[in-house]
C-alpha cells in the first residue's frame, strides 16, 4: 500500500470543529492521510517549525508534499476541487454550492457567543457550562430561525444530498443540542442524523481527554 500523501495537522485534543470539516472532507474524499497534533494548550502552533506550514499558526493545516494549505473552508474547497469525481463535498448545482459555501462562513464568523459559552468541549467531551447568557440566546434564536428556514421538515440534510456543510451545521446545533438547551425537535433530529454519518464516527471515536 503507498504511503499517504497528505499529512493533517489538527489540534491534540481533537476539539476543533474546523479540524474536523477537513478530517471529515479527507474521510470523506476516501484518501489516506496521515494525521498529526500540535498541543495548542502549548501554543506548538507558534513554534517555528509550525509556522513554516501554516501562515495563520493555526489548525487544521494540510500538507501535501511541499504545498501547506490551512483554514478549513480552503481546505475542503481544495479537496473538492483536486477530487472532484469522488464524493462530492458540496452540491453540483451552482446555487447550492454558493448555498453551501455561504453557511459555512456564517458558521465561522457569526454566533460568537455560541461558540464562547457552548465551547467544542460541551460537544466532544460532555462539560457543562452556565445557562446562556442574553447574547447567546439572542444567537441560538437566530440560529434556530436560520436552520428552521434552510431545512424541510424531516428533512436529513441540506440540500437533499450530504454535504460538508451538513457536518459543519451539525457542529454548530450540537453545542446547544448536546449541552442540554431547548432546541426545536427538527433540529435535533438533524444534527442526531448528521452525528452518525462514518466519518463523523471516526472524528468522534478519537482518544480524547476526560473531563476534570
Amino acid at each position: 500500500m503507498n504511503s499517504p500523501s497528505f499529512t493533517l495537522y489538527v489540534d491534540a485534543q481533537f476539539l476543533s470543529p474546523y479540524a474536523m470539516s477537513a478530517f471529515v472532507a479527507l474521510t470523506e474524499k476516501n484518501q489516506p492521510f496521515e494525521l498529526r497534533t500540535v498541543d495548542l494548550t502549548l501554543q506548538h502552533n507558534h513554534l517555528p517549525e509550525y509556522a513554516q506550514l501554516s501562515m495563520t499558526h493555526r489548525v487544521p493545516t494540510l500538507c501535501e508534499g511541499d504545498f501547506h494549505l490551512s483554514e478549513s473552508s480552503a481546505i475542503d474547497e481544495y479537496l473538492e476541487d483536486r477530487f472532484s469525481e469522488v464524493a462530492p463535498l458540496y452540491p453540483r448545482d451552482p446555487r447550492q454550492k454558493a448555498k453551501a459555501r455561504e453557511i459555512q462562513a456564517w458558521l465561522r464568523s457569526d454566533l460568537g457567543p455560541i461558540r464562547q459559552e457552548r465551547p467544542t468541549e460541551a460537544v466532544f467531551l460532555g462539560k457543562k457550562y452556565d445557562p446562556l447568557s442574553t447574547a447567546a440566546q439572542f444567537a441560538a434564536h437566530k440560529l434556530i430561525q436560520a436552520v428552521d428556514a434552510l431545512l424541510s421538515e424531516d428533512a436529513a440534510n441540506l440540500f437533499g444530498e450530504w454535504c460538508i456543510a451538513d457536518t459543519d451545521l451539525a457542529v454548530m446545533i450540537n453545542r446547544l443540542a448536546l449541552h442540554g438547551d431547548a432546541l426545536p425537535p427538527k433540529l435535533i433530529a438533524y444534527a442526531q442524523q448528521q452525528w452518525q454519518r462514518p466519518s463523523v464516527q471516526r472524528w468522534l471515536a478519537l482518544e480524547r481527554p476526560t473531563v476534570s
